[in-house]
């Protein structure tokens, strides 16, 4: 059985360099000390408030804002005085809206002195911390630093988080904090408490809690099967961007990744760093994992307690030969569920930007594939479906078959000069696709194949792009003219002049 563990780099530190340390500070009922009465001097009150600190204002005069908040919350108490170094001791935390670079300087002295950790407004270069931009979920609370370098990076970033933790997250936090003592009672430290809170975690990150979530995962703490789970988690043609939310949950709660040869290592990089990572890829031409082997390993891990993430390239569902896996896991009673992913021929669409299912070109698209299990094209293709002009057909697996595509496609009536796409790569840095007709189909394949995978795109909604050179040639790359002499990458417009690169010429 050939099998390869690709482990996290093992010289590299557990974690990169920080420019700061996150840290998160308890604040109830502790005091803090603010000086100055401006409208940004408020915010950081009510940020301290709201975190439950009492907080001594002192300041001779209060903006509008503060003074709104000084109204609305009592555990601010307000003196109308200069502050004094006297007034820092015994404080959690102090704050400053310096008027000049001196008091700064007096401020932070004096904070050293009292060994209270400061923060002066504007003024990074006297801080002893920085206030981030908070995703509040409480009591899940996400603290975002860009050191001071790009505020507006930070915003963005938490816009981003903001669309990604649904507000409900708080009420199952609430639920987690009240119920940890009662797991651990239950449940003792291993696999079984780890699969009770991973199952929370999945209904955390959908509904509201209601009465019912009590019910249905606490009522349960005793069952809490000995036996593992396999997820199967399509990750996409390669860009790591395109996988799912739910993806990249299962990826994170993964003991072992079973992954594929064509997976990425970007969409790896995601996946929780303790996990052992396994590749079981089947290439052609390689040595590699034979299914039952793949069938017999996933058993063994999901029998020995393992939650298990088969990873596939593209959708597991499609040529990814889930059907044996799943039927395997159900003859052994083992649980499984699928999250989906984007096949290549969608990936090709979205990067040509061609509709598979133009209502002006084609009334259906067939995912056919180019390779059978003995190693040549199936044998119960129904080609003349396939020539049918009013379908768009994706070929996947088809760069050594496809000189027979082309051919059996004419003899079946496809006029020669319907239109095709090739893609290598598809969803990778070097990506590269090429327009042809369909005779110079095989020609076409001899140009790109590099032993990457590579879809084929057949149809006349692919017409547009035949004429679009920016479309044909992934930037970076090279091309093969039409005499079949290799040459460097050139502008768009050298491309469109030489018109090699947009259609392959049939050389008689």
């Amino acid at each position: 059985m050939h099998i390869v563990s690709r482990l996290p780099s093992d010289p590299a530190p557990r974690i990169g360099a920080l420019s700061v340390l996150p840290v998160f500070l308890d604040l109830t009922g502790k005091r803090a000390v603010v000086v100055g009465g401006s409208e940004a001097a408020a915010w950081k009150v009510e940020l301290l408030v709201s975190a439950g600190a009492n907080v001594d204002l002192y300041a001779g005069e209060l903006s509008e804002g503060m003074e709104e908040v000084a109204v609305r919350h009592p555990a601010i108490r307000h003196f109308p005085r200069s502050w004094r170094a006297g007034d820092l001791n015994g404080a959690a935390v102090a704050l400053c809206d310096a008027e000049h670079d001196v008091e700064a300087v007096a401020f932070e002295q004096a904070a050293r002195e009292a060994g209270v950790p400061c923060n002066i407004i504007d003024r990074p270069e006297y801080c002893h911390f920085q206030f981030g931009t908070i995703v509040n979920r409480s009591p899940v609370v996400v603290g975002i630093s860009t050191s001071g370098a790009a505020p507006v990076l930070g915003q963005a970033i938490r816009r981003r988080i903001e669309t990604l933790l649904p507000p409900t997250l708080a009420g199952w936090a609430g639920l987690a904090r009240d119920w940890r003592r009662r797991v651990a009672e239950a449940l003792p430290v291993g696999p079984a408490r780890r699969r009770f809170w991973e199952r929370f975690v999945d209904r955390a990150f959908g509904p509201a809690a209601d009465e019912t979530s009590e019910a249905s995962l606490l009522g349960g703490l005793q069952d809490i099967e000995s036996r593992g789970h396999v997820t199967f988690v399509g990750a996409g043609p390669g860009d790591a961007e395109l996988i799912t939310l739910k993806a990249i949950r299962a990826l994170q709660a993964a003991d072992v990744i079973l992954f594929d040869d064509l997976v990425s290592d970007e969409v790896l990089e995601l996946a929780r760093r303790e996990a052992k990572r396994i590749l079981v890829g089947k290439r052609a031409g390689r040595a590699s994992c034979k299914q039952h082997e793949i069938n017999d390993l996933m058993v063994k891990l999901a029998n020995a307690g393992r939650r298990v993430v088969r990873l596939k390239s593209g959708d597991p569902m499609i040529f990814g030969r889930a059907g044996e896996e799943i039927a395997e896991l159900e003859r052994h009673g083992i649980g499984y569920d699928v999250v989906p992913g984007v096949t290549a021929g969608l990936a090709l669409a979205a990067t040509l930007g061609v509709s598979l299912t133009h209502r002006d070109k084609a009334r259906s698209v067939r995912f056919i594939t180019g390779h059978s299990q003995h190693g040549g094209l199936p044998d119960d293709i129904d080609w003349m479906a396939i020539a049918d002009p009013s379908t768009t057909t994706i070929f996947y697996m088809g760069g050594r078959t496809a000189s027979s595509i082309a051919s059996l496609l004419i003899s079946h009536g496809m006029p020669p000069e319907t239109p095709v796409v090739i893609a290598a790569d598809i969803g990778r840095i070097g990506e590269t696709k090429l327009c042809c007709d369909l005779a110079d189909l095989s020609k076409g394949i001899n140009t790109l194949l590099n032993g990457g995978p590579v879809v084929i795109g057949i149809g006349s909604v692919f017409a547009e792009r035949r004429a679009d050179p920016a479309t044909v040639m992934a930037a970076g790359s090279s091309w093969t003219d039409e005499f079949g002499d290799t040459c460097p990458q050139v502008s768009f417009e050298r491309r469109a002049a030489l018109q090699t690169i947009v259609q392959i010429d049939r050389v008689t």
